[in-house]
Protein backbone atom coordinates (compact mmCIF):
# COMPACT_ATOMS: atom_id res chain seq x y z
CA UNK A 1 0.00 0.00 0.00
CA UNK A 2 1.16 3.23 -0.94
CA UNK A 3 0.60 7.16 0.97
CA UNK A 4 1.59 10.07 -0.56
CA UNK A 5 2.62 12.91 2.44
CA UNK A 6 1.73 15.95 1.25
CA UNK A 7 2.59 19.48 3.65
CA UNK A 8 1.17 22.52 3.47
CA UNK A 9 4.33 24.25 4.41
CA UNK A 10 6.90 25.32 2.06
CA UNK A 11 9.46 26.36 5.44
CA UNK A 12 12.96 24.15 5.40
CA UNK A 13 11.99 23.94 8.93
CA UNK A 14 8.37 23.04 8.96
CA UNK A 15 7.00 21.19 12.13
CA UNK A 16 4.43 19.68 9.57
CA UNK A 17 6.92 18.54 7.03
CA UNK A 18 8.92 16.85 9.95
CA UNK A 19 5.90 15.09 11.01
CA UNK A 20 4.99 13.43 7.39
CA UNK A 21 9.18 12.22 7.38
CA UNK A 22 8.59 10.93 11.11
CA UNK A 23 5.15 8.98 10.22
CA UNK A 24 7.56 7.47 7.00
CA UNK A 25 10.08 5.93 9.61
CA UNK A 26 7.39 4.84 11.07
CA UNK A 27 5.73 3.10 8.71
CA UNK A 28 4.52 -0.37 9.26
CA UNK A 29 5.31 -3.42 7.21
CA UNK A 30 3.30 -3.14 3.66
CA UNK A 31 2.99 0.50 4.13
CA UNK A 32 5.41 3.04 2.24
CA UNK A 33 5.22 6.69 2.65
CA UNK A 34 6.27 8.92 -0.25
CA UNK A 35 6.58 12.38 1.03
CA UNK A 36 5.42 15.08 -1.46
CA UNK A 37 7.79 18.01 -1.89
CA UNK A 38 6.47 20.16 -5.28
CA UNK A 39 3.38 21.64 -4.58
CA UNK A 40 5.90 24.91 -4.20
CA UNK A 41 6.32 24.03 -7.90
CA UNK A 42 3.10 24.50 -9.18
CA UNK A 43 1.92 26.70 -11.26
CA UNK A 44 -1.17 29.01 -9.64
CA UNK A 45 -4.49 27.25 -10.67
CA UNK A 46 -6.00 28.43 -13.45
CA UNK A 47 -8.71 26.78 -15.28
CA UNK A 48 -7.76 27.58 -19.06
CA UNK A 49 -5.16 25.28 -18.65
CA UNK A 50 -6.96 22.39 -17.86
CA UNK A 51 -7.06 20.89 -21.35
CA UNK A 52 -3.09 21.17 -21.28
CA UNK A 53 -1.91 21.17 -17.82
CA UNK A 54 1.67 22.02 -17.12
CA UNK A 55 4.50 19.06 -16.91
CA UNK A 56 4.29 19.99 -12.75
CA UNK A 57 0.65 19.32 -12.32
CA UNK A 58 0.63 16.16 -14.68
CA UNK A 59 3.24 14.70 -12.45
CA UNK A 60 1.57 16.29 -9.21
CA UNK A 61 -2.23 14.76 -10.67
CA UNK A 62 -0.38 11.21 -11.52
CA UNK A 63 1.69 10.54 -8.47
CA UNK A 64 -2.21 11.68 -6.08
CA UNK A 65 -3.51 8.85 -8.52
CA UNK A 66 -1.04 6.11 -8.02
CA UNK A 67 -1.53 6.60 -4.16
CA UNK A 68 -3.97 4.62 -2.36
CA UNK A 69 -4.31 7.30 0.05
CA UNK A 70 -3.22 10.84 1.35
CA UNK A 71 -2.14 12.03 4.30
CA UNK A 72 -2.16 15.95 4.67
CA UNK A 73 -0.33 17.60 7.05
CA UNK A 74 -1.02 21.24 7.21
CA UNK A 75 -0.12 24.74 9.34
CA UNK A 76 -2.95 27.77 9.49
CA UNK A 77 -2.13 31.03 8.37
CA UNK A 78 -4.68 34.01 8.93
CA UNK A 79 -7.56 30.98 10.24
CA UNK A 80 -6.83 29.01 6.79
CA UNK A 81 -4.59 26.64 5.01
CA UNK A 82 -1.54 27.40 3.51
CA UNK A 83 -1.74 29.27 -0.11
CA UNK A 84 0.38 26.58 -2.09
CA UNK A 85 -1.72 23.30 -0.32
CA UNK A 86 -5.13 25.28 -2.00
CA UNK A 87 -3.22 25.69 -5.12
CA UNK A 88 -2.77 21.98 -5.28
CA UNK A 89 -5.98 21.05 -4.24
CA UNK A 90 -7.48 23.42 -6.82
CA UNK A 91 -5.43 20.88 -9.59
CA UNK A 92 -7.13 18.22 -8.36
CA UNK A 93 -10.45 19.01 -8.45
CA UNK A 94 -11.31 17.73 -12.03
CA UNK A 95 -9.37 14.40 -11.28
CA UNK A 96 -11.93 11.87 -11.46
CA UNK A 97 -10.11 9.27 -9.36
CA UNK A 98 -9.80 11.81 -6.57
CA UNK A 99 -13.35 11.22 -5.59
CA UNK A 100 -13.44 8.48 -2.91
CA UNK A 101 -9.84 8.94 -2.45
CA UNK A 102 -9.03 8.25 1.45
CA UNK A 103 -7.23 10.59 3.34
CA UNK A 104 -6.01 11.26 6.62
CA UNK A 105 -6.13 15.18 8.03
CA UNK A 106 -3.03 15.53 10.18
CA UNK A 107 -2.59 18.73 12.52
CA UNK A 108 0.82 19.75 14.46
CA UNK A 109 -0.77 21.77 16.54
CA UNK A 110 -4.38 21.29 17.69
CA UNK A 111 -4.84 24.76 18.03
CA UNK A 112 -5.28 24.91 14.23
CA UNK A 113 -9.14 24.50 14.56
CA UNK A 114 -9.85 27.33 11.24
CA UNK A 115 -7.21 25.43 9.34
CA UNK A 116 -8.40 21.84 10.14
CA UNK A 117 -11.75 22.91 9.32
CA UNK A 118 -11.33 24.44 6.69
CA UNK A 119 -8.91 21.56 4.77
CA UNK A 120 -11.85 19.38 5.52
CA UNK A 121 -14.60 21.61 4.16
CA UNK A 122 -12.43 21.84 0.73
CA UNK A 123 -11.76 17.81 0.85
CA UNK A 124 -15.51 16.96 1.59
CA UNK A 125 -16.29 18.99 -1.40
CA UNK A 126 -14.11 17.36 -3.69
CA UNK A 127 -15.80 13.63 -2.41
CA UNK A 128 -12.54 12.67 -0.51
CA UNK A 129 -13.06 10.20 2.06
CA UNK A 130 -11.79 11.51 5.43
CA UNK A 131 -10.35 8.82 7.55
CA UNK A 132 -11.42 9.81 10.41
CA UNK A 133 -9.50 7.52 12.79
CA UNK A 134 -6.47 8.18 10.84
CA UNK A 135 -6.46 11.88 11.56
CA UNK A 136 -4.88 13.03 14.44
CA UNK A 137 -4.12 16.77 15.97
CA UNK A 138 -0.83 16.45 18.15
CA UNK A 139 0.80 19.48 20.31
CA UNK A 140 3.45 19.42 18.70
CA UNK A 141 4.27 23.48 17.63
CA UNK A 142 6.13 25.13 20.58
CA UNK A 143 7.29 21.55 22.17
CA UNK A 144 10.67 22.20 20.47
CA UNK A 145 11.45 18.66 18.69
CA UNK A 146 13.11 17.69 15.88
CA UNK A 147 12.34 14.63 13.79
CA UNK A 148 14.60 12.85 16.63
CA UNK A 149 12.78 13.53 19.47
CA UNK A 150 9.05 13.11 18.30
CA UNK A 151 10.65 9.74 17.41
CA UNK A 152 11.82 9.22 21.03
CA UNK A 153 8.90 10.89 22.46
CA UNK A 154 6.42 7.71 23.15
CA UNK A 155 2.76 9.54 23.46
CA UNK A 156 3.65 11.10 19.74
CA UNK A 157 5.22 8.12 17.87
CA UNK A 158 2.53 5.98 19.27
CA UNK A 159 0.14 8.23 18.20
CA UNK A 160 1.39 8.50 14.59
CA UNK A 161 1.77 4.53 14.63
CA UNK A 162 -1.71 4.01 15.57
CA UNK A 163 -2.94 6.21 13.01
CA UNK A 164 -0.79 4.69 10.20
CA UNK A 165 -2.30 1.20 11.87
CA UNK A 166 -5.84 2.44 11.42
CA UNK A 167 -4.98 4.06 7.63
CA UNK A 168 -3.62 0.67 6.65
CA UNK A 169 -6.67 -1.53 8.21
CA UNK A 170 -9.14 0.75 6.19
CA UNK A 171 -7.08 0.30 2.76
CA UNK A 172 -7.01 -3.08 3.58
Amino acid sequence: MKLLAISGSLRAASINSALLRVAAKLAPPGLSIEICCDIGVLPLFNPDLEADPPSAVIAFRTRVIEADALLIASPEYAHGITGPMKNALDWLVSIENFAGKPVAVWNASPRSIHADASLREILNTMSAEIVEEASIALPLVGAGLDEAGMLRTPAIADAIGAALACLQARLA
